[in-house]
C-alpha cells in the first residue's frame, strides 16, 4: 500500500481532503495533508517541498504518492525532484514547467487556467468571494459542504505563478493526470494535451467541477488506488 501526501490548492487548507482521506484508508493507504503556507507572498514553492518532507518525516519516498490540486500542482515536480516518490497525480492542477516563470507560461497556453472574478487583498493575494467559489470552485458540491469548503479558505499569494520554477528539469518520477469534465478553473482541453504532451499519457476523466476530493471522494480514491498500484 502506499502513502498518500495530498497537497491542497490555493486559499485551501489540509481540511478540504477530509472526505478523500477516509477513503483512501478504507483502501489501505495511509494519508498525509499537511497546511502547506501558499498565503504568504515570501513563500515559493521550494519551501513548499520542505514543508512537505517534514511532514513525510522518516517514510520511505518510494511508498509515497505526491497528489496536488489546482494551484499545489505548481509544487509537485519540485518536490519530486527531492527523491525517488513513487508517483506524481496532478489533480484538475497547474502543471509547471522546469526553469519558467508559470505566469510567463500561462500567457502563452490561454486555456490552461479559466480566471474567475477575484479580489485582491493588501498584500496583492487572490482573495474568492463566496458566490465565486460557490459557481467555480464547489459546482457540484452539496451547498452545506461547499459553504463550509469556502470557510476553511483564506487569501493566495500568487508566487507559485510570478516565480522561476526552481528545478532545472522535470523530475525522472512517473507522472499522471486527472481532470474533471466541468472544470471552470482549469480548462479540461489544456489538461488533455498537458498530459499527453508532458506527462505521457492520457489524463483521467471524471465527470463534475473543480474539486472532486469534495464532491465525489469515492470515485476519485478508486483512481488514486489504481494509480498508486501500477
Amino acid at each position: 500500500m502506499a502513502t498518500f501526501m495530498l497537497i491542497h490548492g490555493g486559499g485551501h487548507r489540509g481540511w478540504h481532503w477530509n472526505l478523500l482521506r477516509p477513503e483512501l484508508e478504507r483502501l489501505g493507504h495511509e494519508t498525509l495533508a499537511p497546511d502547506v503556507p501558499m498565503e504568504d507572498p515570501s513563500v515559493g514553492t521550494a519551501v513548499w517541498a520542505d514543508v512537505v518532507l517534514a511532514a513525510l518525516g522518516d517514510r520511505p519516498l518510494q511508498d509515497v504518492v505526491l497528489v496536488g490540486h489546482s494551484y499545489g500542482g505548481l509544487g509537485l515536480p519540485v518536490i519530486a525532484a527531492r527523491g525517488p516518490f513513487r508517483r506524481m497525480v496532478f489533480v484538475c492542477a497547474n502543471v509547471p514547467v522546469p526553469g519558467r516563470k508559470y505566469g510567463e507560461y500561462l500567457a502563452e497556453n490561454e486555456d490552461a487556467v479559466i480566471m474567475p472574478p477575484i479580489e485582491i487583498d493588501e498584500l496583492g493575494r487572490i482573495v474568492v468571494p463566496w458566490e465565486v467559489a460557490r459557481d467555480v470552485y464547489y459546482g457540484d458540491v452539496d451547498e452545506a459542504l461547499a459553504r463550509e469548503a469556502w470557510e476553511h479558505i483564506g487569501p493566495n499569494a500568487t508566487t507559485g505563478f510570478d516565480e522561476v520554477c526552481p528545478i532545472d528539469e522535470w523530475p525522472d518520477v512517473p507522472a499522471s493526470y486527472v481532470l474533471c469534465q466541468d472544470d471552470r478553473i482549469i480548462g479540461p482541453s489544456w489538461s488533455r494535451r498537458v498530459s499527453l504532451e508532458r506527462l505521457g499519457g492520457p489524463a483521467i476523466e471524471l465527470p463534475g467541477s473543480h474539486s472532486p476530493m469534495l464532491s465525489r471522494p469515492a470515485d476519485l480514491a478508486r483512481v488514486l488506488d489504481d494509480l498508486a498500484r501500477l
